[in-house]
């Protein structure tokens, strides 16, 4: 079971994987190819995708982790 480190290694591991796409892409929206969510693993719907480009988590899992449902 990976611990509270590891866990926040990860999301570190993977914005600096999805900025470091986004500057090498080219100038234009671009939806990065990994959509699914980090804590379901469930797809994140491309509507959320266009709001949030940045998004790890579907709505659901983003809400909990906030303390909101």
């Amino acid at each position: 079971m990976a611990d509270k480190a590891d866990i926040a290694q990860e999301l570190i591991d993977e914005r600096m994987t999805r900025a470091l796409a986004a500057r090498q892409a080219p100038r234009r929206h671009v939806v990065p190819v990994d959509d699914e969510c980090v804590d379901c693993g469930e797809t994140i719907p491309a509507a959320r995708r266009e709001r949030v480009p940045y998004a790890l988590r579907c709505v659901e899992c983003q809400s909990a982790k906030e303390g909101r449902r």
